[in-house]
């Protein structure tokens, strides 16, 4: 049974800086490209970042460039996103997603596996 969790979210004041995790189990880590996507009250699923299975191509919405970073090690099947330089519209509901294959930027239905989300909240 595969095994999705993320950890990390909490409340910053903006300019703070967060690090989500994501652990995966059930599944052979390394075969699966990741994603970290976010919603917001009222709005759409948002892929926010995704990264390839070897952790060499990375994607990031232009909403986060240059903030945040996604990170992944195979060896403890866990993915990351640094997030730094928080804004207020960065609150939402965070959620880690795995799948076979490589595209970008993430879509949200070619993903397989999903957490139940953490939540992150900045505060102005």
């Amino acid at each position: 049974q595969v095994q999705v969790v993320e950890s990390g979210g909490g409340s910053v004041q903006a300019g703070g800086s967060l690090r989500l995790s994501c652990t995966a189990s059930g599944l052979t880590f390394d075969d699966y490209a990741m994603g970290w996507f976010r919603r917001a009250p009222g709005k759409e699923r948002e892929g926010v970042s995704c990264i390839s299975w070897r952790g060499d191509s990375t994607y990031y919405a232009d909403s986060v460039k240059g903030r945040f970073t996604i990170s992944r090690d195979n060896a403890k099947n866990t993915l990351y996103l640094q997030m730094n330089s928080l804004k207020p519209e960065d609150t939402a509901m965070y959620y880690c997603a795995g799948r076979l294959g490589w595209t970008y930027p993430p879509a949200p239905d070619e993903y397989n596996y999903w957490g139940q989300g953490t939540q992150v909240t900045v505060s102005s």
